[in-house]
């Protein structure tokens, strides 16, 4: 389905889209909007030199405050650092504009609910960007699944790995107010969204985790992926890797794995077990072995390997928002999932203070 949206040359000029938070993201955004065909109308930022290379770049009107943009936009992307995602998200709520919201749905658990209940009251269509959902790869592995060619998916191996990203030290990605915390609050929501998005949202019971800051604040080391500049170790008060266990009310489980640095090669791999079938893919990579058992003869284990088409996770994740807001379609994406996300999130964390396995609430 996602496959076929990205080939659709559909024309959106009716709709207004305004962007708030006008860094790298917040101009990967207004691309592909504007590949959609809708009109940008504007954007939002608190820094000048933002809102000048914006405004030069798309020729909208620009400002560093919302409540403009809210009266010549019908929707908004907001890609703003995560302590600011509730205020913008709630205030465009309240005036019904949709939003399209940038991962994770908030830096804390208090503030991703009254998200949601500024979403629930609202009008306006409320959608969380967890684009990986869009990969060709998931949603062939998805509809496998749904048509029980798994049997119970019982268990998802979750890896999020980079060898040496660590983000600009002193950016607010390494500031735990700005961001509510490190890798895990970073890449970690991609690894959990999808796991759970696998297994079919389940209830969940408890999480059990350990989160570490073995490189971000060393003096001595190379970072390859850096981006932003460095301001040493003393700006770096988060974590860069997490290890995390999950169980859900049916007793299925996700183990999880990330890092914005380690000494292994970077990897995206999931692998998904199931009793009549398991399924090992590299988000990395746009192939996936599918691992099956036969019943009798010499040859009864099969792996298959199949080659999936690259697609643009985010244009098909707008996409979908588009729709929405026309009415043809829900957003796939919703913000009490997102919270479901929040909430494993904030478990490991505490489970990290705790030394213990703790509850998921």
């Amino acid at each position: 389905m996602f496959e076929q949206l990205d080939t659709m040359a559909t024309e959106r000029s009716e709709i207004r889209v305004g962007i708030i938070g006008l860094g790298n993201i917040g101009q990967y955004h207004a691309e592909r909007l504007l590949d959609h065909g809708v009109t940008l109308v504007g954007g939002v930022d608190i820094v000048e030199s933002a809102r000048k290379r914006f405004a030069s770049r798309y020729d909208v009107e620009v400002y560093d405050r919302s409540e403009p943009l809210f009266e010549s936009a019908d929707a908004v992307v907001v890609t703003t650092p995560n302590e600011f995602h509730e205020p913008y998200a709630v205030n465009a709520l309240e005036d019904d504009v949709h939003v399209l919201l940038e991962k994770p749905l908030a830096n804390s658990v208090e503030s991703g609910e009254r998200i949601v209940r500024a979403a629930t009251e609202s009008e306006a269509v409320c959608m969380v960007g967890f684009n990986n959902r869009f990969s060709n790869t998931v949603e062939y592995v998805v509809h496998r699944i749904q048509r029980g060619e798994f049997g119970r998916v019982s268990h998802v191996e979750a890896n999020y790995v980079r060898r040496r990203g660590v983000p600009g030290r002193g950016t607010w990605f390494t500031h735990r107010k700005a961001a509510g915390g490190g890798a895990l609050i970073d890449l970690g929501v991609h690894a959990i969204d999808l796991s759970l998005y696998v297994l079919g949202f389940p209830p969940l019971s408890e999480a059990s985790g350990v989160t570490r800051s073995e490189f971000g604040r060393r003096e001595d080391y190379t970072y390859l992926e850096m981006w932003g500049n460095d301001a040493g170790p003393s700006a770096f008060d988060v974590e860069d890797s997490a290890s995390a266990f999950v169980r859900t009310d049916d007793d299925r489980t996700i183990s999880l794995e990330v890092a914005w640095a380690t000494n292994r090669p970077a990897t995206h791999e999931f692998v998904v077990h199931g009793t009549e079938a398991a399924a090992r893919f590299d988000l990395l990579e746009n192939d996936l072995t599918v691992h099956t058992a036969s019943t009798g003869g010499p040859n009864a284990l099969e792996d298959t390997s199949v080659r999936t088409r690259d697609v643009d996770t985010h244009k098909l994740e707008q996409a979908v928002f588009l729709d929405a807001i026309e009415g043809e379609t829900k957003a796939v994406t919703n913000v009490e999932e997102a919270l479901a996300v929040q909430k494993v999130v904030d478990a490991v964390y505490r489970s990290n203070e705790a030394g213990r396995s703790v509850s998921i609430s």
